[in-house]
């Protein structure tokens, strides 16, 4: 479960909401509606912890993790596609990085051989092995071919980008899940996907769209 007590946001003069308090519980599925410049975003940025509001709290269960589908198209030019869905899981990845690192030396160290089998042990916990294809299904699930997984993100256009991203945040499998405008530069067979996807969702899920229909199927 995520809450917010006492909220309020502030740019310059102008409030943008005042006194928010409110409780996001487990299972249930939350839908930000209003206009442009009405604060959708920020609040969600604030529920994900990347800005802090001027008055009030964001509490989230001990050991909850947060999905946010970030807006940064340009983070991850010089990653591979395939790596920058990964890296969505922040322990995997490290994991991943210092596995690559010790496998790629000449010849282990008693102590070097002795971490690798550690890391292989946590690899495994963290479904490590079934990672790539997990995140593979994923991408293709959003319309991105197998033959561009191993592409850099800078070989992609800003379109594309945008759905690796979603692929990235969906495969944290978040307990709590934020996403801003998930449906944009979607075509309609993608967003059928991403329905799907989303109603299997079991944890606290909060999304922002202007497409009606979208919000209303899930």
């Amino acid at each position: 479960m995520i809450s917010a007590a006492g909220v309020t946001i502030r740019y310059g003069k102008k409030t943008l909401f005042e006194d928010v308090s409110i409780k996001f519980k487990e299972g249930c599925r939350y839908g930000l509606i209003g206009a442009n410049g009405s604060g959708k975003s920020t609040f969600l940025k604030i529920l994900a912890g990347l800005e802090q509001p001027h008055q009030g709290v964001v509490s989230v269960d001990k050991g909850m993790r947060i999905g946010f589908l970030k807006q940064d198209h340009y983070e991850y030019e010089n990653e591979t596609i395939m790596n920058t869905v990964l890296m969505g899981h922040k322990e995997l990845w490290e994991v991943h990085k210092e596995r690559d690192r010790l496998y790629s030396l000449p010849e282990m160290s008693e102590e070097e051989g002795i971490k690798a089998s550690e890391l292989e042990e946590k690899y495994a916990d963290l479904d490590g092995y079934e990672a790539e294809s997990y995140a593979g299904e994923l991408l293709e699930g959003l319309g991105i071919p197998s033959n561009l997984h191993q592409e850099t993100m800078s070989k992609i256009t800003g379109g594309y980008k945008l759905r690796v991203l979603l692929a990235q945040v969906l495969f944290q499998k978040p307990e709590i899940l934020l996403l801003d405008e998930p449906t944009n530069n979607l075509d309609i067979k993608t967003i059928k996907w991403l329905e799907d996807f989303l109603k299997n969702h079991t944890g606290v899920l909060i999304v922002i769209s202007h497409d009606r229909h979208f919000i209303n199927s899930i």
